[in-house]
């Protein structure tokens, strides 16, 4: 049986968290907050979204702890309770909620695969967010010595949670960050995981909050170079994969 679990971390965007969380209250699943050492003004924005639906429950974390460790706080809170999928989703606002339907879809007729979004942008895409993807997808192309992803940052997705559960049993080391999204689809290719890659609509509002700084290229390549020395540690394994693929 199914047990489904929006998850929406949360940092200081307190203009657009109502709307997200509006947007999942039509599908089937409760509704996780992970408030992650906002701002006031933004815990009054999710307190006022709490109070949309009784299937809207708020984690609060007492500092921020990145984007990957709001997300793997999350995670723990769903195991916890049994959810047996955890539908990702950013705060933004940016991720078009109409493709919900299809990622839900997707993930019942495909319980055990990794159902990941990528994105279809508009005109209100910055050229160095497009073109600095292109990179990252390289890298986990190589790390991964496939094309399994079409996109490796797009926090629109839908983990099955046995396998996140077998994951963080290995004590992984894993981003915390802005990389985080990419770092476990990586981990997770390596523990066998399939993945169906769907689209989404993305588009940057001229007035939208990023909380992309230019550290998170350092934390980005430091990913990637461990990542690149774990894929050697894993060469025979990956390939032995694609062989009897």
């Amino acid at each position: 049986m199914t047990k489904r679990l929006f998850l929406i971390p949360n940092y200081n965007h307190p203009d657009t968290i109502g709307s997200v969380v509006q947007s999942c209250l039509p599908h089937e699943g409760d509704i996780l907050i992970v408030d992650d050492g906002s701002n006031a003004q933004t815990k009054e924005k999710i307190a006022k979204a709490a109070l949309l639906s009784k299937r809207v429950i708020v984690l609060t974390l007492p500092v921020n702890s990145g984007k990957g460790g709001a997300v793997l706080a999350g995670f723990q809170w769903a195991i916890d309770r049994q959810y047996t999928h955890v539908f990702q989703l950013d705060a933004d606002g940016q991720q078009d909620a109409a493709a919900i339907s299809e990622f839900l879809d997707s993930s019942n007729k495909h319980p055990q695969a990794l159902v990941c979004g990528y994105p279809i942008y508009d005109e209100s895409v910055p050229l160095s967010r497009k073109w600095g993807r292109l990179i990252t997808d390289f890298w986990v192309m190589i790390n991964t010595l496939s094309r399994a992803y079409r996109d490796c940052l797009c926090g629109f997705r839908i983990y099955p949670m046995d396998s996140v559960v077998r994951w963080l049993s290995t004590n992984p080391t894993i981003g915390k960050r802005m990389d985080f999204d990419c770092d476990i689809l990586v981990q997770l290719y390596w523990q066998g995981i399939d993945c169906i890659n769907l689209p989404v609509k993305i588009a940057y509002p001229a007035d939208g909050i990023s909380h992309f700084r230019p550290i998170e290229n350092w934390y980005l390549s430091k990913m990637h170079a461990r990542n690149f020395f774990g894929m050697l540690v894993r060469l025979p394994t990956l390939l032995g994969r694609h062989f009897h693929a």
